[in-house]
């Protein structure tokens, strides 16, 4: 995408920014999101003290955000390469949404993600980690 600077008239440089690593769709969404939350408060940055909340999307976020996987990963992407905190907070969180509760073949089949573990493997590794599963 390339981004036209606005002139405040007394510029000579008008040169358009290009940011190879954003599409001109996605470039649109972050404005538009951005154009939403231009007057919230900003959010406080102890993060030691931030709760790990995923339940907290507001219901403007969650509408905006019903995409398809791979818009919301270019969002997740563009978002944290054009360092917007809260925008790459609330997608990452919708990700960690779709996440929860489910069991490892769940997963794999929402993000279409290919098995590459022997039955063997597998076993192992849940042996491992028994200490993280629910009772």
């Amino acid at each position: 995408a390339v981004v036209s600077t606005q002139s405040t008239g007394d510029e000579e440089d008008d040169d358009p920014v290009p940011l190879a690593n954003v599409s001109a769709m996605i470039l649109k969404k972050v404005i538009t999101w951005c154009k939403h939350h231009k007057d919230d408060p900003p959010k406080p940055e102890d993060e030691e003290n931030m709760e790990k909340r995923t339940d907290d999307i507001d219901s403007w976020d969650q509408d905006f955000l019903k995409v398809d996987q791979g818009t919301l990963f270019e969002l997740i992407l563009a978002a944290n390469y054009l360092d917007i905190k809260g925008l790459l907070d609330v997608t990452c969180k919708t990700v960690a949404n779709m996440i929860k509760g489910k069991k490892a073949e769940e997963i794999r089949k929402t993000f279409n993600i290919k098995n590459d573990f022997t039955p063997e493997e597998e076993e192992q590794i849940r042996k491992e980690n028994e200490w993280c599963e629910d009772p």
